[in-house]
């Protein structure tokens, strides 16, 4: 586990933002999760059924993973690879509310530009 605080400061302002947007909605779909579950796109609802709730559970174990590996990780390729895929998949299945899922374009294009900078450490292990 790496202390974030030793990070030069660019690439800890990259983290915390990809972190922060992969942490504050399963957080905030504890208190309030019918304002989440809308943005599973409607093929998906359909194949879980009533088992929306733990779906939405489910993915927000795994977004708290993904942060908290960005965040803390040493090669963090794999977890912002992860996150920009999961950014731009959640803007393109849910075009109609493109008015509010603007942002996450940025945010995505940040996690692959950690990635990116970590692409040669994780070349290295492999």
């Amino acid at each position: 586990m790496r202390n974030p605080l030793t990070l030069p400061v660019p690439e800890l302002l990259l983290r915390v933002a990809v972190a922060f947007s992969f942490l504050y909605p399963p957080l905030s779909a504890l208190g309030d999760p019918y304002s989440w579950i809308g943005y599973f796109p409607g093929f998906v609802m359909s194949l879980v059924g009533s088992n929306g709730m733990l779906l939405l559970h489910a993915f927000g174990v795994v977004e708290v993973l993904i942060a908290l590996w960005v965040l803390f990780g040493k090669n963090i390729f794999i977890p912002s690879l992860l996150a920009g895929i999961a950014l731009l998949a959640i803007v393109l299945l849910n075009g109609p509310q493109f008015l509010v899922l603007f942002r996450d374009i940025s945010i995505a294009l940040a996690a692959f530009a950690l990635a990116y900078q970590h692409y040669s450490t994780w070349q290295k292990k492999t």
